[in-house]
């Protein structure tokens, strides 16, 4: 079997073993000396000036709209192709979600769906770099200048990853980023941070996390319990310095499932930008759920990330979403193959190998 997954710490185990002993042997778990520190050095690899711990990154998400005072009334424009948590952070902040339709070969918001969708409601966009693939940064920003919108950007599934050269998250505002098990960079648990090089809004930002205190027992304003602790925050500081190497391995293992799939029955996703960190490693195929059935068959576990656009779930039903047919149509097609540092390039091979038999039986 080959299990799409697996969250057991690997080579890491020894330092997440003493980060744990550490914090307990300290006595402090919440807002100590391991979130300062994690947020130190979780900014500095971000290119950031702030980081601020908070409990998931949907909270990441909806306290950076709250930062910048969006809220009801207010529209904020995101991607159809996500993790639902990306639209329901709208709507905890009280905003409405719109949905502008994906460029059909990079996967994340297009410019020009961005663009039409525009009404003079909207306060931001949320663009969402998707299975570790920055969006198209440069056509977005111009989209947002030329209305006078916010950016907050959902790095949740691009720990690192850059756009030309640029760190994800260092374009907009502000931006959010997940600590959940399954990600690059993962807690034991649940887990997010905001980023931001604004002072005044990265001091709003650790208002909002700790139930609007200034200090002790002072709340100026309605803010909500969502606070990294203590151990989950030395956890990540002891695999940010794993990152780089994982990060490195990923990139190495689709480099060869891309060569190995160059002639398999699916469409691998062309890789945009050299700062891709593969999150998730995406095909495409007109016969998923044959494909699925084959690999399952062969050991092969697979997922389907996302098999329901944003737009078409009972949630949002009350948003009136517009349509969004290439999300859909990805929606229909997308599956995704294992991809983890703990895989090898033979286990690639093998997993390339089942596909290209599906190719054969048909």
């Amino acid at each position: 079997m080959i299990p799409f997954l697996d969250l057991t710490p690997g080579p890491d185990a020894g330092d997440v073993r003493a980060a744990i002993d550490r914090v307990v042997a300290r006595g402090w778990f919440v807002l100590g000396p391991e979130l300062e520190r994690f947020e130190h050095e979780f900014a500095s690899a971000c290119g950031a000036a702030h980081a601020i711990g908070v409990g998931t990154g949907t909270d990441a998400l909806a306290l950076a709209l709250r930062a910048l005072d969006i809220g009801p009334g207010d529209e904020v424009i995101t991607s159809p192709l996500s993790a639902a948590y990306s639209a329901l952070a709208i709507m905890m902040a009280g905003a409405r979600p719109v949905f502008a339709d994906i460029d059909p070969v990079r996967l994340t918001m297009d410019a020009r769906a961005t663009a039409a969708a525009v009404t003079s409601r909207t306060r931001a966009l949320m663009p969402v770099h998707l299975y570790g693939q920055a969006a198209d940064m440069s056509s977005l920003m111009a989209v947002a200048r030329a209305h006078g919108l916010a950016v907050i950007e959902d790095c949740c599934q691009a720990h690192m990853a850059t756009c030309d050269g640029r760190p994800v998250g260092s374009f907009g505002e502000l931006a959010a980023y997940s600590f959940y098990p399954t990600k690059n960079l993962a807690a034991l648990g649940d887990g997010g941070a905001i980023t931001t090089s604004d002072p005044a809004l990265a001091a709003r930002a650790r208002r909002l996390r700790n139930g609007g205190q200034t200090d002790r027992y002072h709340h100026v304003e309605f803010g909500v319990n969502s606070r990294l602790d203590e151990i989950q925050a030395a956890i990540l500081s002891a695999r940010l310095t794993w990152l780089p190497a994982w990060t490195a391995h990923r990139r190495r293992l689709a480099a060869a499932y891309r060569d190995a799939l160059a002639s398999a029955p699916v469409i691998v996703p062309a890789e945009q930008d050299a700062g891709h960190v593969y999150h998730l490693f995406p095909v495409l195929s007109d016969r998923r759920a044959a494909l699925q059935e084959h690999l399952k068959a062969r050991g092969v576990e697979t997922l389907i990330h996302y098999p329901i656009p944003i737009p078409r779930q009972p949630a949002f039903a009350g948003t009136a979403p517009a349509q969004c047919p290439v999300a859909d149509r990805v929606c229909a097609q997308v599956l995704s193959l294992p991809l983890h540092p703990g895989l090898t390039a033979r286990t690639v091979e093998e997993v390339a190998a089942a596909l290209h038999a599906f190719h054969a039986a048909v």
